[in-house]
């Protein structure tokens, strides 16, 4: 039985952010602190994390959780992580970093990707559940192979930014399953590393952490529980992978129930009790926990193409030109977008992919085009969904977050996209809820995450239907895109 004077802290280790989410016996959330986590960006496709700042702002923010909480009377029973995937650095045999970490926006293992991807891809893919994409560890550790040899050389052990983290709270060496299996190598049947991945990828298996359960619990160190202001032997949860606790979030656990999320970019994903993705290698397939496995697609493009118009339409506000894109017709008048402004992910896993407006004429102006490109992000949702309906998961209802569904246009072109009512929730706890949840059930206060009761999640506070003219007219365009993103690719090189 939980007493209902205690909080687990669910710690979400986010691209931009460290957000830590207390959340009580009754599974509600309390209190909610952030820190900034910047991210350094530089020439050729660098985008990195100081794994030093990232390890203080989740310390601070812990600690300053943990305050609030005893202010409220409650104490803290565990902690648990959810993190950003795809993150890599290297530690040396002592556990300290000898590079920066890279996160998934890294792009300079670019080259790599590509003649992977030309010499068997797809079965990696297949295997692993992961696209062979400059965002995979998978491809940074061999541009660290090609690149740094005695970088490679003087590594103890490769692991994601929560690995680090994790091992400076506990003093473990391991990586959950979840973010494991989003590394591109992992074999989704064994759990167990991947060994044609790992010759890929340049690395043996005894340079990588012991991989666990999400569930797994370790004892908090005597110095980081005073630094945390905690207990020392507090139980800490792994964790999991910040998109899969996305969905135990917003209660997108049941069959036919996608969560979507519509930021500056956006994914759609889907649970079931089984690994595996589709014959066409468009989705991705991580693990949860208990079994349980999230098939998907994240879209590089959503909010920032609005974004985009804005800055190069004279620099007009978001809000107004969207309220000008919303007087337009669905279908645009027959201007029809691609909108990979920055290159694409699902389906393409195309870093190289262009942006293109088809069919631009004298009547048409910034409404047009700004309604065309978020027509365009609302099709590449659909063809990530129909791609995961492929892989045998079937979409009956859609769970929405995110910021860009503040804006009507954005919720209803989702909706006549996706032909399907969008449940809009409030996400502001995001994965650290998640992770919380995780940590709840690591504890055993259930017996798996089906059994969290369903008022944990709350209900919708919006749902929007899907247009049937734009239903129809996006329908009648959508079996083209693929047609133009292949004739166009040529002019991507």
């Amino acid at each position: 039985m939980n007493a209902i004077g205690e909080v687990v802290l669910g710690i979400d280790l986010g691209t931009t952010a460290t957000k830590v989410v207390a959340v009580d016996a009754a599974y509600r959330p309390v209190s909610t602190v952030e820190r900034p986590a910047p991210l350094r960006t530089g020439r050729d496709g660098e985008a990195v994390h100081d794994p030093a700042t990232v390890l203080a702002g989740a310390v601070d923010a812990v600690r300053e959780s943990a305050d609030a909480c005893a202010h409220l009377g409650l104490a803290v029973r565990g902690l648990s992580f959810s993190a950003a995937l795809h993150t890599l650095l290297a530690l040396d045999a002592s556990g300290e970093p000898l590079t920066p970490a890279l996160s998934w926006a890294d792009t300079r293992s670019a080259d790599i990707a590509r003649r992977l991807r030309a010499e068997g891809g797809h079965a990696l893919h297949r295997a692993t559940g992961t696209p062979v994409h400059p965002m995979a560890p998978l491809t940074k550790l061999a541009w660290f192979a090609a690149r740094e040899p005695d970088l490679v050389r003087r590594t103890a052990t490769w692991c994601g930014t929560k690995d680090y983290v994790l091992s400076r709270f506990t003093g473990r060496r391991v990586t959950d399953l979840s973010c494991a299996s989003a590394t591109g190598l992992m074999d989704l049947h064994t759990t167990d590393w991947h060994g044609p991945a790992l010759d890929a990828a340049g690395v043996c298996g005894d340079r990588l952490p012991q991989l666990v359960p999400p569930t797994a619990v370790f004892p908090l160190l005597p110095e980081p529980a005073a630094a945390l202001g905690l207990p020392a032997g507090l139980p800490v949860a792994a964790g999991a992978g910040d998109g899969p606790l996305a969905n135990l979030a917003v209660g997108a656990t049941a069959p036919g129930t996608a969560a979507l999320s519509l930021g500056t970019s956006g994914a759609l994903r889907v649970v079931r009790d089984r690994p595996g993705v589709d014959d066409a290698c468009r989705v991705f397939c991580y693990h949860i926990a208990d079994g349980l496995w999230v098939l998907g697609g994240a879209v590089s493009n959503a909010g920032v193409v609005a974004q985009w118009a804005a800055e190069s339409f004279g620099g007009v506000d978001v809000a107004d030109l969207l309220k000008e894109a919303a007087e337009v017709e669905p279908g645009s008048e027959g201007l029809t977008a691609l909108p990979h402004l920055l290159g694409e992910r699902a389906p393409w896993w195309d870093p190289d992919a262009r942006g293109a407006l088809i069919g631009l004429r004298r009547g048409h102006g910034r409404a047009h085009m700004t309604r065309a490109l978020i027509e365009g992000v609302g099709q590449q949702l659909a063809l990530v969904r129909d791609s995961v309906v492929a892989a045998g998961a079937p979409v009956a209802s859609v769970r929405a977050t995110g910021g860009a569904l503040r804006s009507s246009l954005w919720a209803e072109i989702a909706a006549a996209a996706l032909d399907t009512p969008l449940e809009i929730t409030d996400d502001t706890a995001g994965s650290g809820f998640g992770a919380a949840l995780l940590g709840w059930r690591a504890l055993g206060a259930v017996p798996d995450l089906a059994a969290l009761p369903a008022d944990v999640w709350s209900r919708p506070h919006r749902t929007v239907l899907p247009d049937p003219v734009a239903v129809r007219r996006l329908a009648e365009v959508r079996p083209r895109l693929e047609r133009l993103y292949a004739v166009l690719r040529e002019f991507s090189a």
